[in-house]
């Protein structure tokens, strides 16, 4: 380091010097002399704050909303906590805090326990000592309440309620609903949504959105924050956290105070945080063998866990990610019985494990006891790990955000490097993990895909508010078009919504589905003449709203407790039982996710053996016996899929190489190479698979940000041909072009068209004596017709079956607890099916539509299948197509994807050393 930039150091030094104290001087002394003492004077190198908390603490002590997006183990929470709890001592002492909530912290995390201790009781336990020694009592409580919080402890709340109340999405939606506890809510004046990322992304952040906004209409405005790990559109994120303005039409002038706050649809003001790269990285990627293919998977075994073994030797405490449950099990067995670790300094830690088995271990990670823990999910792990020196991460993570997320458990401490590794165990996982590392040392953030307009989810808010009610038909719909999510909701939207919650379809009632609210105009003063319980049969007024004002209102005694009962959106899951055809032979179970992969003829290994899927009835699945290979892998569903926008970097990424081997060959693609943050053997396994496809197939043959590359390969031992599509957009992308071109093949080709689906592309396989042009279907397809194409395609499918139970479910069309009874997930898909067949015989019903929707944009990626079509309509991308005799290396995992599974590992080994033969003598003649 020169004097310069040891100039420029001590400038910044000094800089945060004066910024943290001038921050803490700020504080309460009580709290500011317990942060100096947990983490040092402001005077030291560095100051004392960490750059999120530097931003954040003064936002939040203006009482100004803002997203905080900062690397894991930065200290956002706890500077959100410990600016919120400075606000609440210094009201305590100068006018006394109300028995009410006054913060309330959600986050979707199970170990909320963990968090709680970490940022909240210890300072909120430091400052109170602080304050008793000046002679100052203080009585700021805290608490958690979630689904397994007590009867007794709830009622203890009632009484003594806790001024910061910590809990769930699905808690807050609950207590919203709960008469006396929402009273409580009133005094609300912070919101911290911790996690935000994880939330926003899935129907439990659309369920947050709008319980948030609710209770906006109860307590008026608060103060939001909003804490983030590496995200992106921030801005997004800012207002999904925060909301709207909202402003309807009346029907009628109403008196003022039925009015809600608004102005129109204006998105609220939000402070954006952004020190997502506050923290100093080191990350490589690398690849236990230089030659993935040649190498048998015994080999690269032995490689993988000896250089797993030298890492763990190099560090204290090493944290191991896997990408799934089993391989977490399956890697620290291994290194017990290689005699890597001892059974007493290693663990694992997922969520299939117990709650005790899972503390256990939470506590010895705290301690810094163990010397390597594996692990799947990084969700879980909210707990403070300060011993943790070195993340690996076997396989790709499938996105730079889930990368940093991860490998931000190391160094999990301010000022210090997180140190990642990621180790590549087969060639498409190299490309994409080469490709992720280079844009996490750039800056670059995969986006978060938040879903918009969901029915079921508006279903239970809108019958919630009409428990709460009457209340005008305006102030349901400004509350819901409040939240991010409902923003663009349409008037249709909310007219299918009212028909479904008021049963006005003939024939519904008479499947035991009723009216749970009821909507009609203020009648004018008068007499009863009609049903008590049915305000639309006569004559009703409501003094408290003008005559002519449409509201709306809850049907039935039991409204409150089937809502409460059944209220959330996590949905229940089951195993399904797998029977043989004709005889009704019991072969196994599946996990009902992993039939989401599955369509009819798909071959699947179950015991060793291998089935093709038929058809499925309720919770029972029919299969035929067959000696095909299998083409969906057991693992398939439980993986992560690839980001959309990775898969862009990894087209950009091969146009980009193209170029290169174009000016100097295999050579200059190396020395390119070696600017990545990847070890020599992926330097080499990179540069010899793309010189092989070039030299086999063309440049042509591969796919770039302006081209798709399609491969048409006959295979005559199994009479089948194949279409290797090759877009690397993602697992969501490929399913859903995938599904809409093998419905415009069958249709072409009046035959069945077999999938197979990779995060590098699809193939599609039919008979060798059917032949369709697949380039050219592909480029005829109008994007503008693709809703609809996979509307149909989707018709009649498993998939349909299963999602359609899961919204009915939460739109409440479908019960799964009613008077103390519960309905299983396999009965649920009964009743589901059964209301399946009526729905779709009737106009825009609001939970079918919901399934499709859910489907085709969230699951399928609509709008990434869209954005390609247009490009290939409009010429910005080209289809190119190659007729080949065996595979090209760029389609072997397409191609072996049916052997990928653990029980034909071996047969993945031969098949993919046969292709590699059958490339290499094409080259060489």
């Amino acid at each position: 380091m020169g004097p310069e930039s040891e100039a420029t150091t001590r400038s910044a030094d000094e800089d945060h010097q004066s910024s943290d104290r001038e921050i803490l001087d700020a504080l309460d002394p009580a709290v500011s002399e317990w942060w100096v003492d947990r983490f040092g004077n402001p005077e030291q190198d560095g100051g004392c704050l960490t750059p999120p908390q530097r931003e954040a603490i003064p936002l939040i002590h203006a009482s100004e909303n803002a997203l905080v997006a900062a690397p894991t183990g930065s200290g956002k929470t706890l500077a959100s906590f410990t600016a919120i709890l400075n606000e609440l001592f210094e009201r305590e002492q100068a006018e006394g805090l109300d028995n009410a909530v006054h913060c309330l912290y959600v986050s979707p995390l199970k170990s909320l326990a963990n968090d709680i201790e970490r940022n909240l009781a210890e300072p909120l336990d430091g400052i109170s000592e602080r304050l008793a020694e000046r002679g100052v009592e203080t009585d700021v409580r805290q608490a958690i309440r979630h689904g397994d919080t007590s009867d007794y402890e709830r009622q203890q709340m009632l009484e003594e309620t806790p001024h910061i109340l910590n809990t769930t999405p699905e808690t807050l939606a609950i207590l919203l609903n709960s008469p006396k506890f929402r009273e409580k809510l009133r005094s609300v004046e912070y919101v911290v949504v911790d996690e935000i990322h994880s939330l926003a992304d899935s129907k439990r952040g659309t369920h947050l959105s709008v319980s948030l906004e609710r209770l906006q209409r109860l307590a008026g405005d608060f103060t939001r924050i909003g804490c983030s790990a590496t995200v992106e559109p921030l801005a997004d994120i800012a207002r999904y956290l925060v909301g709207f303005e909202r402003e309807e039409p009346r029907l009628a002038d109403e008196p003022s105070g039925h009015r809600p706050r608004g102005n129109g649809g204006e998105a609220r003001d939000c402070e954006i945080v952004d020190a997502r790269f506050a923290r100093d990285y080191d990350l490589q990627l690398s690849c236990p063998t230089p030659d993935l293919v040649n190498a048998s998977k015994g080999a690269i075994n032995d490689a993988f866990y000896a250089e797993l073994g030298d890492l763990i030797e190099a560090n204290d405490s090493t944290l191991v990610f896997t990408n799934t449950r089993s391989g977490a099990e399956r890697v620290l067995e291994n290194l017990r019985e290689r005699g890597v670790v001892s059974e007493d300094e290693s663990a694992c830690h997922h969520g299939s494990l117990s709650k005790d088995r899972r503390t256990e271990v939470e506590q010895q990670l705290k301690e810094g006891s163990l010397s390597v823990t594996t692990t799947s999910t990084s969700l879980e792990l909210g707990i403070d790990m300060p011993h943790i020196d070195l993340v690996v991460q076997v396989g790709s993570p499938k996105s730079v955000a889930s990368l940093l997320q991860r490998v931000g458990r190391a160094g999990h401490r301010p000022g210090r490097t997180v140190t990642g590794r990621v180790i590549a165990l087969d060639r498409d996982e190299l490309v994409e993990c080469a490709v992720m590392l280079r844009q996490a040392e750039r800056g670059f953030v995969d986006r978060v895909h938040i879903p918009e307009r969901a029915h079921d989810v508006a279903a239970q808010h809108v019958y919630g508010m009409a428990i709460e009610g009457p209340l005008p038909e305006a102030e349901v719909r400004a509350t819901l078009r409040s939240a991010y999510p409902y923003r663009e909701y349409s008037d249709d939207d909310f007219e299918h919504l009212f028909r479904y919650l008021t049963a006005d379809y003939d024939g519904l009632e008479d499947r035991n589905v009723y009216a749970k609210i009821w909507r009609d105009e203020n009648d004018p003063p008068g007499g009863d003449d009609g049903d008590p319980d049915d305000p639309t049969s006569g004559t009703h007024h409501y003094p408290d709203f003008d005559i002519g004002e449409r509201l709306i209102g809850k049907r039935g005694r039991l409204a409150r407790p089937i809502l409460l009962q059944n209220l959330g959106t996590i949905p229940d899951s089951f195993t399904v039982n797998v029977y043989v055809r004709g005889d009704d032979e019991w072969v196994g179970q599946l996990d009902e996710s992993y039939l989401d992969t599955l369509e009819a003829g798909d071959v699947f290994v179950l015991g060793g053996d291998r089935f093709a899927h038929r058809y499925r009835r309720g919770s029972k699945v029919y299969v035929d016996r067959t000696s095909e290979r299998a083409t969906v892998p057991s693992w398939f569903s439980e993986r992560l899929p690839l980001s959309y926008d990775l898969g862009r970097e990894i087209a950009r990424f091969q146009a980009d190489l193209l170029d290169e081997y174009e000016d100097g060959g295999a050579a200059a693609v190396r020395r390119w190479l070696r600017e990545f943050p990847v070890d020599a053997n992926a330097v080499r396994a990179l540069a010899r698979m793309y010189d092989d496809q070039i030299q086999y197939a063309g440049t042509e043959s591969v796919s770039t940000t302006e081209r798709i590359a399609i491969e048409e390969v006959k295979d005559r031992d199994e009479y089948r041909r194949r279409y290797h599509v090759r877009t690397p957009y993602g697992r969501r992308f490929n399913d859903g072009l995938s599904r809409l071109l093998a419905y415009r093949c069958a249709n072409e080709a009046n035959a069945n068209v077999a999938v197979s689906v990779a995060d590098n592309g699809f193939t599609l396989a039919m008979p060798l004596n059917r032949k369709v042009d697949v380039a050219e279907l592909l480029r005829q397809t109008d994007p503008d017709e693709a809703r609809e194409t996979l509307r149909a395609a989707l018709d009649g499918t498993d998939l349909l079956q299963r999602y359609f139970r899961i919204d009915a479910t939460r739109a409440l069309l479908v019960l799964k607890r009613y008077k103390g009874r519960e309905k299983s997930a396999s009965k649920q898909q009964v009743a589901s099916e059964m209301l399946l067949g009526f729905a779709e015989d009737l106009e825009n019903f609001a939970v079918l539509d919901e399934t499709y929707r859910e489907l085709i944009e969230d699951k399928l990626d609509l709008a990434g299948v869209r954005e390609v079509l247009s490009a290939l309509q409009s010429g910005d991308v080209e289809v190119t197509e190659t007729t080949l005799k065996s595979p090209s290396p760029l389609s072997f995992g397409l191609a072996t994807l049916s052997a990928s599974d653990v029980v034909l590992a071996d047969d993945e080994d031969a098949v993919l050393r046969a292709f590699h033969e059958r490339v290499r003598e094409q080259v060489d003649d």
